[in-house]
């Protein structure tokens, strides 16, 4: 008698545990992007220009230095702050000065956001510093886009290629 309670204890417990992995299958029904809605990315990694100008050594102090270090030049580690702005529609959608990486600050600056947005026709704007420059932008590239429901575009940036790109996802995709 025993092993037959033992048995069905264990068919209503593996039974509620399936009925429980079943409901949460399946729901609460999940909306990654509400179907009249757009998503815009901004993926950047750049590298801004150093805070300092860099200096030639003496020959007095290459000659102190061992010789495994002796480089003409001493530029300081730590990078400007970059500052990145997104405009859509003339608003301001995404403003954020950024630090560089690393303990010396000398590294990428990273920037990712995501932006949902209604579809149809907009007009973007893309704005970054990089110097030390006080007045206007060091990259500056507009666009008027015009975005499908669920589309992914992304904001990405190559300073070797001269700035912002737009990237629209594939026809086929």
């Amino acid at each position: 008698m025993s092993k037959l309670l033992m048995l069905v204890g264990q068919v209503i417990v593996y039974g509620g545990i399936a009925m429980w992995l079943g409901y949460f299958a399946n729901s609460p029904v999940y909306t990654h992007l509400s179907p009249d809605k757009a998503l815009i990315k901004l993926s950047i990694v750049h590298t801004a220009q150093r805070k300092g100008e860099c200096r030639r050594r003496t020959a007095e102090e290459l000659a102190a230095m061992p010789p495994n270090m002796r480089t003409p030049l001493d530029c300081p580690r730590e990078r400007l702050p970059v500052l990145i702005e997104i405009l859509l529609d003339g608003e301001t959608i995404y403003r954020e000065s950024l630090v560089a990486a690393g303990l010396a600050h000398g590294g990428k600056t990273r920037a990712y956001a995501r932006f949902p947005v209604s579809a149809g026709e907009h007009m973007l704007v893309a704005r970054m510093v990089d110097s030390a420059r006080s007045v206007g932008y060091d990259y500056e590239h507009s666009a008027r886009i015009t975005l499908s429901p669920r589309e992914n575009f992304v904001i990405d940036f190559r300073a070797e290629t001269g700035g912002f790109r737009f990237v629209e996802p594939p026809d086929d995709a």
